[in-house]
């Protein structure tokens, strides 16, 4: 293996580290984001249709997060054992680590894509499609389900690129698929006016890019660690640890999944396609504002997974006070932009009137609690860093499912309407994020040991 000193988390200063990798990590994920949202905005503003348009693209959300969430449960599970392997300078555990879950990926991305492909018709009705709105999901999803398994190694493997001290290489994953796709995004959805099956295709081609970097990286001569066909034959014990581990992440997004399913069935009963459209436009907000702390979260993962693996448990503490001081602070300052302009923010992805003014008025009661998000976010990278799989688990399943999903439904029938549906995630935020945090500190922080050991 190649001398990896110069990548070693456990010197230097924490903040300094967890910044280096988070840094590029939110340049990245930002840009990422572009694929979906720069299409939500382009196809908002379809003359005449955007506002249905834009509806259908909601209904398709929840398989994108079905095979968002299938790459979680490998790709979150593989990178902290992966870094822990690295702290332990265990690299052939490393490289085994990445030959599974590559493995892992493509074989689950052939099913995803058969599977949801052949049943896409009846699970978008049963998703909330009406008539109307079923044409331009199906248009959508039958062209982006062909980019599941590009989707899937771009995403899953960059996380490995990563931890092994190449952040900036993993932001060029993301970057060059970006501009790729708001390159073509107009050209397609105007020009040739191929309108949602348009901003679908280049979606697909832009993630095309993107893996074939990811490959690209593990076959040059920068990285030590590379995809061996030795390492991907499955190995039910470690396949089994990974996956224990990147359950948390699987649960957070299969929440999601379940959780746009139930609302979009609720707003279609008691607000119609409308507040659909409205929904995701909100999301996309939320996405955008989240992304720089949830980044942070994220890119302190393999620090603190290294100097853990490396047992400098002092070094530990002060990253988990680091990423979760500066994440608060960052979570209250979105929050008050994003209240103060609702109008402009709905504004950006819509030019309907009247999905504008319910929008606004929505907006405000779907963000009051979101700065609270910010404390569920460092619990979960901190339970997540560590190996702690069981309480990440758990409060993955405990704000979505005990908390939201129930909230979604029960609002609405006692008095609230449609109103309902958007104050469930607040709800949910104020709560989850004070239990999540609160259990990390008592639990993990402060066990961990008082002195390192050698």
């Amino acid at each position: 293996m190649a001398n990896n000193t110069a990548k070693d988390f456990s010197v230097g200063k924490m903040s300094r580290n967890i910044l280096s990798q988070s840094v590029p990590l939110i340049v990245a994920n930002l840009v990422h984001l572009l694929y979906n949202v720069v299409d939500r905005i382009y196809i908002g503003h379809l003359p005449g249709i955007g506002s249905l348009a834009l509806t259908g693209i909601g209904l398709a959300f929840p398989l994108t997060t079905l095979i968002a969430a299938f790459t979680n449960l490998f790709a979150t599970g593989g990178t902290p054992l992966f870094s822990i392997a690295r702290g332990q300078r265990n690299e052939e555990r490393a490289e085994k680590i990445i030959g599974q879950v590559f493995f892992w990926l493509i074989l689950l991305s052939v099913i995803l894509f058969t599977l949801c492909y052949t049943f896409k018709k009846p699970i978008l009705y049963a998703f909330g499609a009406s008539d109307e709105s079923f044409s331009f999901a199906n248009d959508y999803l039958k062209i982006y389900l062909c980019g599941t398994l590009f989707a899937m190694i771009s995403t899953g493997m960059n996380g490995f690129i990563n931890a092994s001290g190449f952040p900036k290489v993993g932001m060029a994953t993301v970057t060059i698929g970006a501009l790729l796709n708001i390159a073509l995004d107009p050209l397609f959805i105007f020009v040739f006016r191929w309108g949602v099956s348009g901003a679908a295709l280049a979606t697909v081609l832009s993630q095309a890019a993107s893996f074939l970097w990811v490959i690209l990286f593990f076959k040059g001569k920068k990285t030590a660690y590379r995809i061996r066909l030795v390492h991907m034959k499955p190995d039910r014990q470690l396949t089994g640890r990974i996956c224990s581990l990147g359950l948390s992440g699987f649960i957070m997004q299969g929440t999601n999944f379940a959780v746009q399913i139930v609302c979009n069935m609720t707003l279609r009963t008691f607000g119609g396609d409308l507040y659909v459209g409205i929904m995701t436009i909100l999301n996309s907000v939320r996405e955008i504002a989240a992304l720089p702390v949830q980044s942070l979260t994220a890119g302190s993962q393999p620090v603190l997974g290294y100097n853990y693996g490396a047992r400098k448990y002092a070094r530990v503490r002060e990253g988990i006070r680091f990423s979760s001081i500066t994440g608060a602070v960052y979570m209250v300052a979105a929050w008050i932009v994003v209240i103060s302009i609702p109008h402009l923010l709905i504004s950006i992805f819509t030019s309907d009137a009247a999905m504008i003014e319910a929008g606004t008025r929505v907006l405000r009661i779907y963000f009051f609690g979101f700065l609270f998000m910010g404390l569920q976010f460092s619990a979960q990278s901190s339970f997540t860093a560590l190996g702690c799989a069981k309480r990440a688990v758990f409060f993955s399943i405990f704000r979505k499912v005990i908390l939201v999903v129930p909230l979604t439904l029960l609002l609405p029938v006692h008095g609230f309407g449609v109103n309902g549906v958007f104050m469930a995630e607040p709800i949910s935020n104020v709560i989850g994020g004070l239990a999540s945090f609160t259990v990390m500190i008592l639990t993990l922080y402060r066990t961990l040991p008082k002195k390192d050991e050698v």
